[in-house]
């Protein structure tokens, strides 16, 4: 049985385990843990939390060494210290994550562990209903809007025990701009950089240390992007692996959501609590949960990481392609297999996506767009005007384009356990006032992300992960994707925690 299954149904890990388990045997230690008892609290150094690992403080939970409520009111008292610089919280759920956290410590106490989940503050992109809470979606238009029940996702990590801090930042509608009175979050390695696409606050939050792993989406790269930009692991599943009911809709063909965290395994344990089958979502593939975690232990060796490296070196800047070259010599060094491939190249097809996103985005706004039209911001305008122009033909010559693509690029996958190759761009320096301006402005300001990184994935739907690899000569995190085949997470988990374990990229952390 899984040793957190045991866990979730009260199992009998002695507290050496739990902490082994949690990420190694220094863990007790790093936090200044002693043995709780009947006549001696528990001591832990809570200045260190932040920037611990989900399964560091899962262990500190369950063992009692720490409560929900010392968590979440830590947590919660690091958002008001220092989100009002980053702008990572589009709404902070105070009350209703300090009683979310009692909760917990109560099951906790009364011995219902449900897992590592249980008692652990996250928080989530504000497409993802919540239950009379706002979702506003980044929109002026949505700004009042209050679901009546959580969206799948949202009440997947509930049931699982996690406490929801609150609601993240993002792009309009999970475009590229933001519209007029909306924060944009600020990236923190550096403030003058991209924070990434769509789900920049869920990137921002996580790698800052403002809560233990977030929820995001990717329609053209939306969790990848900003994964990369902020330095943390980004995973974007298979298209139906994750429930997208009561997800707001930028492109429901296209859309995906996932976790977005600070190592690998922090992004396994919120993959499984999140997957699976959803009758409310007739994209939901009935394909069963695989155990993330048993998976990781099955390490990297014979696993065959395909390497086409013109298309993934031509354009990048030398400094990320050693970074990746290292990469892959460290995966080698641990018995996986690099091995000549050739990635169809996207080329015009790549145009369909941004077809596809206008005409599905239209439909998705047809309530408010454009009845509504001058509250929207002016890039998500345009893109509503663009997919309102857009005829029933173009749109089926746009998917037909994506469908001959997807195809071609699958029997690529089909080759190997994973495609290797950046996950965008370097991080640049972008204009505030650029976040606010058209489709016309904005998109020579992305022009060093390289769409070809992204779209392959999101056009065949098929999982593809980022993680940290290197650092740029200004201090940035280097990142490294890899693209899997449907419902390959596993494997592509294994090989980003192969990496991981073998470096220490992902300790680092911005000085927040």
């Amino acid at each position: 049985m899984n040793r957190y299954k045991r866990l979730a149904i009260g199992g009998n890990l002695t507290r050496r385990e739990l902490l082994v388990m949690a990420g190694g045997a220094a863990v007790a230690a790093q936090f200044g843990c002693s043995p709780r008892s009947d006549q001696a609290p528990p001591t832990v150094d809570l200045a260190g939390l932040p920037y611990a690992s989900l399964l560091d403080v899962a262990a500190l939970l369950q063992a009692r060494e720490i409560s929900a409520v010392e968590l979440t009111q830590l947590m919660l008292a690091r958002i008001e210290r220092i989100d009002p610089q980053l702008r990572s919280y589009a709404t902070v759920l105070a009350e209703q994550a300090l009683a979310d956290a009692r909760r917990a410590d109560e099951e906790i106490g009364a011995g219902a562990y449900r897992g590592p989940l249980h008692g652990v503050p996250v928080a989530v992109k504000d497409l993802c209903y919540t239950s009379g809470v706002r979702t506003m979606g980044g929109s002026a238009v949505l700004a009042d809007f209050v679901p009546s029940y959580d969206a799948t996702t949202v009440r997947r990590l509930r049931e699982a025990g996690a406490v929801l801090l609150g609601k993240l930042s993002m792009t309009e509608g999970a475009g590229l701009g933001y519209p007029p009175g909306f924060q944009v979050p600020v990236n923190p390695w550096d403030g003058r950089l991209w924070a990434g696409a769509s789900s920049s606050g869920s990137g921002v939050a996580t790698a800052a240390g403002l809560c233990f792993a977030s929820l995001g989406s990717d329609t053209g790269g939306s969790i990848r992007y900003p994964s990369m930009a902020n330095g943390i692991v980004g995973l974007k599943p298979t298209y139906g692996r994750v429930s997208r009911y009561g997800v707001l809709a930028l492109a429901e063909t296209l859309d995906h959501v996932g976790p977005m965290t600070r190592n690998v395994t922090d992004a396994a344990v919120v993959l499984e609590a999140i997957a699976g089958h959803d009758p409310n979502d007739p994209t939901s593939l009935e394909a069963p949960v695989p155990d993330m975690l048993g998976e990781l232990g099955r390490g990297v060796e014979g696993l065959r990481i395909g390497l086409d490296r013109e298309y993934a070196t031509s354009g990048v800047d030398q400094s990320w392609i050693d970074a990746m070259d290292v990469a892959l010599g460290t995966l080698e060094g641990l018995g996986a297999e690099v091995v000549p491939i050739t990635v169809p190249e996207v080329g015009e097809a790549a145009g369909a996506l941004v077809v596809m996103i206008s005409y599905e985005a239209a439909q998705a706004h047809a309530a408010t767009f454009p009845s509504r039209s001058s509250e929207y911001g002016v890039f998500f305008r345009e893109i509503l005007e663009g997919g309102l122009a857009t005829t029933q033909e173009a749109y089926a010559e746009a998917t037909a384009s994506r469908d001959e693509y997807s195809d071609r690029f699958r029997g690529t996958l089909a080759e190997v356990d994973a495609i290797a190759c950046p996950s965008g761009g370097t991080p640049f320096a972008i204009d505030p006032d650029v976040h606010f301006a058209g489709v016309a402005d904005i998109f020579p300001a992305l022009t060093k992300v390289a769409d070809r990184f992204a779209v392959p994935a999101n056009f065949a739907g098929t999982p593809a992960i980022t993680v940290q690899c290197g650092l740029s000569e200004s201090g940035v995190p280097h990142t490294i994707q890899f693209m899997g085949a449907a419902l390959t997470e596993p494997k592509l988990c294994r090989l980003a925690l192969g990496l991981e374990q073998a470096t220490e990229w992902h300790t680092r952390h911005p000085r927040v």
